[in-house]
Order: structure tokens, then sequence, then C-alpha cells
């Protein structure tokens, strides 16, 4: 079918940059915060069914973020891409099988990592260190949460969709009544209330499983009954191999980036413990700021996606590298000045968590050190988004690969010479200012003009 003509009167294509950007950000950002704070309620239940279950969801918690990243960051991030360029060719045709299409690969996601976990969760769990109770309690809540993978895909899938088209606010609706949803139905299955009968962290896992479930319903409603720029249209649509294989393609890249940065967690993690639970301390309270600003880089990033893929496919690639440079000087800057008074004042974050001396002593040191590179590692963050959006994420992954070999080599390097705990911190510093430098200098020198297809024979 012929791609019909670009309306010039699009305001994605048309709009000033700058403004339109912190329009679509502002939504995610809220969504974000939301999320999070879910999270932290979350985290607050558990803690009432004591210690081991605390340690038990430390055990989960990673996978549950990788899932998050690979559904919602990584391949979110490549529909939304292929989706938002179709439309800005003008072949919503297209952009309407891709969606289906991401639909099938979800559910074929959520069912294979559903198995996986139902069957080597104990042995998972059991290598990264759980003994006893604790592991107990992780495979508990592990057991209910995958099964809700499909659920997570879908939701996560549906959200890129929409965003695509430019619209920020039903998904970032949807997530936050998702996460309201969650907590109040973590509470009541996970501590009991009234008849219903105190669950433990089964029915903790519970409240996410079903809250996931309603929001999927509700954006896959919004979109059948035609509330968007493109309809969810299951039938009549055949499926293309060529169609799965580029959004396998471009989403398998895109995973690539939370494998890094998972990875250089966990070395980074691992050094920093060896110089005591003061220290490891005082690093999970740095880092546990970074999981609350990351968000802010990664919503200007998702939102310069729609703007980019537009702008390719109406072929204005100039506009498209606009989009990112500004995207990217945004999140910079809201990190970067946070990561200041951070590293001037860290108490102002610090003081929150404890009064140990050791334990602030090793927080301030930290932010000492990476605070002025947090500009940086956000620019990259954000453009990490912007690649994908442009097909271009090679480079990215590239940039994060020098982070986490420098992570790597630098920490064999300081475990020989029994280096101090601020010497790890000096690493963090170091593989924020590379990763953040890479992605900049390789988005400059990468063109994002679309490859020529061969000319049918």
């Amino acid at each position: 079918m012929a791609a019909s003509p670009v309306p010039s009167s699009n305001p994605l294509l048309t709009a000033p940059v700058l403004p339109t950007l912190c329009r679509l950000a502002v939504p995610n950002i809220i969504a974000m915060v939301g999320s999070a704070l879910a999270a932290i309620a979350e985290t607050a239940y558990i803690g009432q069914l004591g210690v081991p279950a605390l340690a038990g969801m430390a055990l989960v918690f990673p996978l549950l973020m990788l899932q998050q990243m690979f559904s919602g960051g990584a391949m979110g991030g490549g529909i939304a891409s292929l989706v938002s360029r179709a439309l800005g060719a003008g072949n919503t045709a297209r952009a309407e099988a891709l969606v289906v299409h991401a639909l099938g690969i979800a559910v074929v996601a959520g069912l294979v990592t559903t198995v996986v976990m139902l069957t080597l969760s104990d042995a998972v769990f059991g290598l990264l260190g759980g003994r006893g109770e604790p592991l107990a309690q992780a495979v508990a809540y592990a057991h209910v949460a995958f099964l809700g993978s499909t659920g997570v895909w879908l939701l996560n899938t549906l959200s890129a969709v929409l965003r695509a088209t430019g619209n920020m606010l039903v998904p970032s609706a949807v997530l936050i009544a998702v996460g309201l949803t969650q907590v109040a139905l973590a509470g009541v299955f996970g501590l009991g209330a009234g008849p219903i009968p105190r669950l433990g962290m089964p029915g903790i896992a519970m409240g996410q499983v079903l809250a996931y479930a309603g929001g999927t319903a509700v954006l896959a409603w919004y979109l059948a009954a035609g509330k968007a720029r493109i309809r969810l249209r299951l039938r009549g649509i055949p499926w293309q191999p060529g169609l799965a294989r580029d959004l396998l393609q471009l989403g398998a890249k895109a995973c690539a980036s939370p494998v890094q940065t998972i990875g250089t967690m966990m070395i980074l993690t691992w050094l920093v413990a060896r110089s005591g639970p003061q220290a490891l301390a005082g690093f999970g309270i740095g880092t546990r700021l970074e999981y609350l600003l990351v968000p802010l880089a990664f919503s200007f990033g998702a939102a310069s996606v729609p703007l980019i893929g537009m702008a390719i496919g109406a072929g204005q690639v100039a506009r498209a590298r606009q989009v990112g440079w500004t995207a990217a000087g945004m999140a910079g800057l809201l990190l970067g000045s946070a990561g200041l008074v951070l590293a001037i004042v860290p108490q102002l974050w610090t003081d929150h968590f404890t009064h140990d001396p050791a334990v602030l002593a090793a927080a301030d040191t930290y932010f000492h050190w990476a605070g002025p590179f947090y500009a940086l590692y956000g620019a990259g963050l954000s453009l990490y988004s912007s690649a994908i959006a442009a097909n271009r994420v090679g480079g990215q992954v590239l940039a994060g690969t020098l982070r986490l070999l420098l992570v790597a080599g630098g920490g064999a390097a300081l475990v020989a010479a029994q280096a101090p705990a601020w010497s790890i911190f000096a690493l963090v510093a170091l593989g924020m200012a590379a990763y953040g430098t890479a992605s900049i200098l390789l988005v400059r020198y990468t063109p994002w003009e679309p490859a020529a297809r061969p000319a049918p024979a």
C-alpha cells in the first residue's frame, strides 16, 4: 500500500522543539514518579512482614527491574521508533501492522519469562546469594509476580504505541492509576483486610499482577475503540515476518543497555561491599537518589522518540537531530544541577537516611566524586532513547560497553591494589563521564539518514 502524503499540519513535525519536548516529557515524569512511589509503598508493606521478606525482595528486585527495562525501555523504545517513523511517512497501514506484531512479540516474551521464572527461580535466586527463609520468601513472591509477566509486557507495549503517536497523557495517566491500584491491592492481599486473610509475599505480588492486567485492558480498549491516531486491528492484518524482524532487531540491540547497566551496578556493589557495611550503606544512599533522577533523563528521552521518529519518517533528519540534542541538553541540565548541589551539600539528601558518621562520610564522598558527572550521565541516557528512535542504537551500546569495561578493569586493578572506598567512587565518576562523553561523540558522528532500501527486482 502506498504511503499517503504527510499532512503539513502535524504539530510533531512543525511545532517548536523545546516547548513540545517539555509538554511531552511532563506526563512521563509524573508517571515515573508515581511508579517510584508505588515501589516505595510496596517495600513498606514488605517491611511489615519482617527482615527475611525484605531480604527476599532484594533478590527479586533486579529481575523485576530488568523485565521493566526490557519491555518498557528497550523493546518499548524500538516499537515507538518504528511506529512513529511509519506515521511520519504517512503510512498508517504499516504503523497499525507493526502494533499487531509488537503485541504478538509481547505475548511470547511474557510467556517465556513466566515459564523461566516458575521453573528456575530457586536456582536463580540461589546464584544471587539467597539462602534459607529469604530464598523462600523470594520464590513465594516470584511465583505470583511473574505469572503476570505477559501483562507487564503488554502494558508497556501498548504504552509505547500511544507514545509513538505523541500521546503521552493517556499512557501516563493509566500508569499512575496502575500504581495506585497496585498499592491498594498489595496492601489488601498482602497484609489482609476485613474478610481477606493476610497472604504475605504472594498477596503483595498479586496486587501487581491484577493492576497491570487492568491497565492492559484499558489501553487495549482505548486503541481498539479508535480513540488514538491509529487503531488496534487484530483482524485482517496478516503475519509479516519482515515487520517482526524489524521489531526484534531494533529491540534486541536496545536490550543490551539494560544488561550493561545491571552488570555495571553488580560489579560496583561487589567492589564497595569489600570496604565494609558502612561504605556499602553509603553507596546505597547515593544510588537510591540515582533511581529517582534517572527517570527524569528517560522522560525527556522518551519524549524525543515520537518527534525523532516522525521527523525521520518525513525526511526531516536535521529536525530529528535537533530534537535529540535538545532532549539531551534538558536531561543533562536537570541531573547536572542536582548533582552539583549534592556534590557541595550532600547532607540535603544523606541526612534523611542515617545518623551513622561512617555511613554519612561514605555517602558524602560518593556525591563529591559522582555528582559533578551527573550531567554527562543524564545526557547519555537521553541520547540512548533518541538513538533508538533513529534506529542508530549501536553507538550507545558501545558507550555502555565502554563504561562496563572501565568499571570491570578498573575495579580489578583497585582490588589488586587494595585501594580505599573513595577510589571506587572515583571509578563510578569516571564511568559516568566516559559513558556520557562517548554517547555524545557517537551521536555527533553517526549519520541518522535512513539506509536506502534496494530497489525491487
